[in-house]
């Protein structure tokens, strides 16, 4: 029995026993879950299809991993302009192991969930506020401005809307060139 089903914005054919990278879900290592979104379910002669998706159908899977994919690299060039840009991406990927293909789920009997998973157990301590003494409330900190650097004019004070405000400077009067004195070109003698 197959089963096409669709997950993480693509689709997948699998079979009972099949190990697939799927994009990153939500859920523990060893812990079972479901594919809802069956596209096709095809025994022998007997082909399910759904419109898009095949009601009360399942694909029952375990999570076998959480891990990152094969780097892909990005680079990215405007030929004579300078410009370049390089990039690394690793996808997050869950391994699975496909379990079960359910045709009809209510119908199907219920398969046991894993076992919860062993969390160590924490021992409480003192609550972090008593063992803690009381701070006493900070002063806020006083910015100092620093002298200009030599040869800069120090920053105005004053908001941008009110240094607008200000007259304008009167432009220097431009000056005319000077024209230019013509003089008669000399023959040249051999």
């Amino acid at each position: 029995m197959i089963a096409v089903i669709l997950t993480g914005g693509k689709q997948y054919k699998v079979k009972e026993g099949d190990v697939l990278d799927i994009e990153k879900i939500e859920v523990e290592t060893g812990r079972p879950f479901e594919f809802s979104k069956v596209l096709l379910i095809a025994d022998g002669s007997k082909v399910m299809i759904g419109t898009p998706f095949i009601s009360n159908a399942g694909v029952r899977a375990e999570v076998l991993e959480h891990r990152k994919g094969d780097k892909v690299l990005i680079f990215k060039k405007k030929r004579r302009k300078q410009y370049r840009r390089f990039k690394g991406h690793r996808q997050e990927l869950v391994r699975v192991r496909i379990t079960d293909i359910i045709p009809d789920l209510a119908q199907a009997p219920a398969k046991k969930a894993a076992p919860p998973v062993e969390k160590p157990v924490v021992k409480p301590t003192a609550p972090p506020e008593a063992a803690a003494p009381a701070k006493p409330a900070e002063k806020p900190k006083v910015v100092e401005k620093h002298a200009p650097a030599k040869g800069k004019k120090p920053a105005p004070d004053k908001p941008a809307k009110e240094a607008k405000a200000e007259k304008p400077k009167p432009k220097a009067a431009a000056k005319k060139p000077e024209p230019t004195k013509v003089t008669p070109k000399a023959k040249k003698t051999k």
